[in-house]
């Protein structure tokens, strides 16, 4: 199974001061902005050589972007890695013992099949994978 960094998520409270970091100071473009009605989120791809920082701003205060900025603040949300097969990936964990948020794909930004892995199965750290390969 192949698995590449797709990109960063990173919640942030304030788009424009955001920017003004990543796009102003880093010289970073935004790539893409796109709505996520179901997640409420608004979401900032700005491509960072092979990968993508992704800048996640809520759209309403209980969605997850919303209640993760009230409990923790801004920051890193989650890592993205690309995989081929979601299934398989899903399985080859679940065989594992990796706890999921998502047994089964759906679909996130851009149209892409998506699924979570829970922080305690990767050390602290939310996975988000991504379908590719279909």
């Amino acid at each position: 199974m192949k698995v590449e960094i797709d990109h960063i998520g990173i919640a942030v409270d304030d788009l424009e001061t955001a920017l003004g970091f990543y796009r102003d100071l880093l010289g970073l473009e935004v790539e893409a902005s796109e709505d996520v009605v179901t997640q409420g989120v608004r979401a900032h791809r700005l491509p960072a050589g092979g990968a993508s920082l992704e800048l996640l701003e809520a759209t309403r205060p209980d969605s997850p972007i919303g209640r993760f900025l009230g409990r923790r603040g801004p920051g890193i949300h989650h890592v993205t890695l690309r995989v081929d097969d979601l299934e398989a990936a899903l399985a080859r964990l679940r065989a594992g013992g990796a706890t999921l948020i998502d047994e089964t794909p759906r679909i996130g930004a851009g149209g892409a099949r998506i699924a979570f892995v829970h922080p305690s199965a990767a050390h602290g750290v939310l996975i988000e994978l991504k379908e590719t390969g279909r």
